[in-house]
């Protein structure tokens, strides 16, 4: 389906990049699937307090002390962290988390990371600070933006994480084949879409210097976000980035990796950062 589409795309596209970018954009705002509850998630999933924060259903276990926050990503949802949840649990955190708006339980439209922004912000005022804040795919730069613009958390930890806000655009153009005419048409369409033509959001959301330490941990067989990402991210995030590279795991099995899981949580409880770390990025 993906190479008919794309063959169909190429096609308008070498007519008219103006409607080749109109098209795409159409697709790539598209979720197509909801992400679902595991079994595996279920006791987990059944156990939170579900609230309503600004369109999005919102999840919280624990007392409440030491609130943790977990954004997920692109068509995913709050109980694909059950491991994380679990294990925070086991050492009195609190966790927080949402389904963003069109995800999960939560109803449509999705948003742009402004909309996530300032769900993360509602959740804050209700449950926050955070002690951290744990982000895996698109949830990265949803999660780093709205600590950017001041949402305070004492340690982060980003998993398998999109750094440059332009490799939205790039990698959706080079999965369907789509030239540099289209992918030009396509951002303006998305500045157009979601942010009242503002050409500078491809800056903007980018990952930025940051002060609170930061883990970054991504997979050498990343078949969603290449795995140089995370190189950009350790660059971009400066001196306060540390690296947690594994191998074997792919995108979405990370999540669920007992050793990742426990090296995560252990730097959000060291004050000092875990062994084993690359330190060198």
């Amino acid at each position: 389906m993906q190479k008919v589409i794309g063959t169909g795309l190429r096609a308008i596209g070498a007519v008219s990049p103006r409607l080749g970018g109109r098209l795409a954009f159409g697709l790539w705002r598209r979720l197509l699937a909801r992400g679902q509850v595991r079994d595996s998630e279920l006791d987990v999933h059944m156990a939170a307090r579900v609230e309503e924060v600004d369109g999005a259903v919102t999840y919280a276990w624990g007392d409440g002390v030491r609130p943790v926050l977990l954004v997920h990503g692109w068509r995913s949802r709050a109980s694909r962290y059950a491991g994380f949840i679990t294990r925070l649990l086991e050492l009195g955190y609190s966790p927080v988390s949402y389904d963003a708006p069109g995800h999960g339980d939560s109803p449509g439209p999705i948003v742009s990371i402004l909309g996530h922004q300032r769900i993360i912000r509602a959740l804050e005022e209700r449950h926050g600070p955070f002690e951290g804040v744990i982000g895996h795919s698109l949830g990265v730069p949803f999660a780093l933006y709205a600590v950017k613009e001041g949402i305070a958390a004492k340690r982060l930890v980003m998993v398998s994480g999109v750094a440059d806000f332009g490799y939205l655009a790039d990698s959706f153009c080079r999965a369907l084949g789509l030239g540099p005419k289209v992918n030009q048409r396509l951002r303006r369409e998305i500045e157009r879409g979601y942010f009242d033509g503002d050409r500078t959001i491809w800056n903007r959301f980018s990952v930025a210097t940051g002060k609170a330490p930061l883990l970054v941990v991504h997979n050498d067989e990343d078949e969603v976000v290449d795995p140089v990402q995370a190189q950009v991210l350790l660059r971009n995030y400066g001196e306060q980035a540390h690296f947690l590279p594994t191998a074997g795991l792919g995108h979405s099995r990370i999540l669920q990796d007992p050793a990742v899981i426990a090296e995560a949580v252990a730097f959000l409880q060291d004050s000092d950062v875990p062994e084993g770390l690359d330190l060198s990025a």
